[in-house]
């Protein structure tokens, strides 16, 4: 058989090849074993992740409220599966006048202004509109508790979250460039050494033309492929953020509408297994103590097959 090498795309942030075929080759029964014991890897099924992580949302409202302590999160880009954490807050009467939201990202123009909360597109828009205003109103976490990244606050995101006690839990997943949030590898507003990436806080920067091809599927972007109506930037949180949290949720789960097709196949092996980069931002979490979820779909060994075609 005849060999054809060849280097990844110059639009491919991470290039380590001898890395990507280590991590490629790693098979399903083998993805849940890390050398940091404090990274906990688990494979779980696809029908249950989002009712772990909703449960585990709820679990910490709770216990909050009965210590009579702050709950303090950063959340992940808002989708309707939200409204469940809602009606499970509504049914358990749990009042939320405790507990803090914080958006980890939110969009932003080519001129660095940040979208508004009321652009229907936006991550702040979503959460408030399918999470925070699905919670009963005598139950909800005041307004002000709901906080997203604008160009006002973006300076000082990270104080204000010390002003809260600090966060308790960041939940995360991986986008296909293994961003963290929108933290992008090839940003240049996030070049730097590992030990300088690691101090760099929230701010806005430049998309990687893989996240916008990513985002471009998403059902609030059309789900078309519509590339022009991704904005070219993004207000993020940093590595400081969720360095500094006092624990971390990190999730790989997405597929493409439901079928076996995902994007985050290998990169969620690459974040987990490979090396720690800031060329793969989630990477990080291997240093850190972080619960790390897999759902099988992800988990599944990777193999060339001519029959899916697209």
């Amino acid at each position: 058989m005849s060999c054809f090498d060849y280097e990844p795309s110059l639009c491919v942030p991470f290039r380590d090849v001898e890395a990507i075929r280590r991590c490629r080759a790693i098979r399903r029964e083998d993805i849940e074993r890390h050398p940091n014991p404090d990274f906990r890897i688990r494979v779980v099924s696809d029908e249950d992740l989002l009712h772990l992580w909703l449960t585990d949302m709820f679990g910490r409202m709770r216990r909050a409220a009965d210590e009579g302590r702050r709950c303090v999160m950063m959340l992940p880009n808002p989708w309707p599966g939200y409204r469940h954490l809602a009606r499970i807050v509504n049914a358990a009467r749990l009042e939320c006048k405790h507990v803090w939201w914080f958006a980890l990202d939110e969009y932003a123009d080519q001129d660095g202004r940040i979208a508004p909360e009321d652009w229907p597109r936006g991550f702040m828009h979503a959460l408030l509109t399918f999470l925070w205003k699905e919670i009963d109103e005598e139950l909800r976490p005041p307004r002000e508790q709901v906080i997203g990244l604008t160009n006002a606050n973006i300076d000082h995101y990270f104080e204000l979250m010390r002003e809260t006690g600090g966060v308790d839990i960041s939940y995360t997943g991986p986008g296909w460039t293994g961003h963290l949030a929108f933290v992008e590898p090839d940003a240049p507003e996030f070049a730097g050494s590992l030990a300088e990436f690691k101090r760099m806080g929230a701010r806005v920067c430049t998309l990687s033309p893989l996240t916008i091809a990513q985002n471009s599927l998403h059902g609030s972007m059309g789900a078309s492929g519509d590339v022009s109506a991704v904005p070219p930037k993004a207000a993020t949180v940093g590595p400081k953020e969720v360095i500094a949290a006092r624990h971390r949720w990190e999730m790989a789960s997405i597929g493409v509408a439901g079928t076996a097709t995902s994007w985050q196949r290998l990169i969620a092996r690459l974040c987990y297994h490979g090396p720690v980069t800031p060329k793969l931002p989630t990477s990080i979490h291997q240093e850190l103590q972080t619960d790390c979820y897999i759902t099988e779909n992800i988990a599944a060994d990777i193999e060339d097959t001519w029959a899916v075609g697209y």
